[in-house]
């Protein structure tokens, strides 16, 4: 048994009904003068105005994805000298240094600086580039990203 009373079709609020005096929404547009008319041009200003901000988050973006590339470069560089200069019987300075250099993009190599050394059974690498601001190649940041491995020594 249910006691929810059911309304009677005549009643208040008992179906959609429009406001006899007028008030609706279609009432209160025409009552300001030139109805929509009056905000032609509204979504292309706003465009403008918000435009500049797309673009400096679209920047400080891609200038992430350059610092975290950086990272990634710096990193395998160090690996690939490390297994290089543990694998080499003479010369393993130079083994390590031509490998960490070798795969890098040209844009990159201009500020690469790579350090290779024995110590403790261990021959390790570290490599140290510059980060490109925007358009490597270009123009670096005074910042430096360290990337280091290190490979246990064989025989």
């Amino acid at each position: 048994m249910s006691t929810v009373e059911k309304l009677p079709e005549h009643a208040p609020g008992a179906g959609p009904e429009r406001a006899p005096t007028g008030t609706g929404p279609g009432r209160v547009r025409a009552l300001i003068p030139g109805g929509r008319e009056g905000e032609r041009g509204q979504t292309a200003i706003e465009f403008v105005g918000v435009f500049p901000l797309i673009i400096l988050v679209l920047v400080a973006l891609w200038q992430c994805a350059l610092i975290g590339y950086t990272y990634s470069l710096a990193g395998n560089a160090a690996d690939e000298g490390a297994r290089a200069g543990t694998g080499a019987s003479f010369w393993q300075a130079q083994a390590c240094r031509r490998a960490a250099e070798e795969d890098l993009p040209s844009a990159w190599e201009g500020g690469a600086s790579t350090e290779c050394r024995s110590e403790y059974g261990m021959y390790r690498a570290v490599v140290r580039l510059k980060v490109p601001v925007l358009v490597p190649g270009v123009l670096n940041f005074p910042m430096t990203v360290e990337g280091t491995a290190a490979s246990v020594k064989e025989g």
